[in-house]
């Protein structure tokens, strides 16, 4: 079985022989590292998109909108998951954007990942027909963890979410009051210790 750290400096390599440079191949070896962690295959939708970009040409994005439509070429993940690294502050404020035709739409899902934790909310993440909640790049849950994801995704919608619990404030009082039968009473011996007796002052 091969080691995380072996698939982070194989991505990165095989990104850099590919024509990234060596920041953004970099940002490519942490993402399949965290794909692989979360179980999902990384390696093998990287290696199979980047044989087919041997091949095709993928759009490129700078400025990442509200609505994103590539036209007639599929967007590359690789260059649109870093962008949104880079601009996720200023795309935080949308709240929700939507993209149209992504190549290899599972190759964005880490970069997504990495950004629920800097901007500390979860993330909603939807192609087609595949849902997933990333929860501040501690974990990922899914409705979809099947080995052969789509090449091309033609719906893609992002979404911030706001933080808020999962519980009632019913629920929370209850366990709390039950939670306070734990709490040491303070007997007069502790008050006098915390108020200094038991101190010496040789002077």
């Amino acid at each position: 079985m091969k080691s995380l750290s072996e698939i982070e400096t194989t991505s990165k390599r095989a990104s850099r022989a590919l024509g990234f440079s060596w920041g953004e191949s970099e940002e490519v070896g942490k993402s399949i590292r965290l794909l692989e962690l979360f179980g999902f295959s990384g390696i093998k939708n990287l290696n199979d998109y980047y044989q087919k970009k041997k091949k095709e040409n993928f759009q490129k994005i700078k400025l990442i909108n509200q609505s994103n439509d590539p036209g007639n070429l599929p967007y590359c993940p690789i260059i649109l998951g870093i962008n949104f690294l880079d601009q996720i502050k200023k795309i935080e404020i949308l709240q929700k954007c939507f993209f149209k035709k992504i190549a290899y739409p599972i190759l964005l899902l880490p970069f997504l990942s990495r950004c629920s934790e800097i901007v500390g909310r979860k993330i909603f993440f939807r192609f087609d027909q595949s849902k997933f909640l990333l929860n501040f790049n501690m974990n990922i849950s899914s409705n979809d963890f099947q080995e052969e994801f789509p090449i091309k995704a033609d719906d893609i919608e992002i979404s911030f979410l706001e933080n808020k619990d999962s519980f009632s404030e019913m629920d929370w009082k209850n366990l709390y009051k039950l939670s306070e039968d734990t709490f040491v009473k303070e007997s007069e011996s502790l008050k006098k210790g915390a108020a200094g007796a038991g101190l010496t002052d040789n002077d």
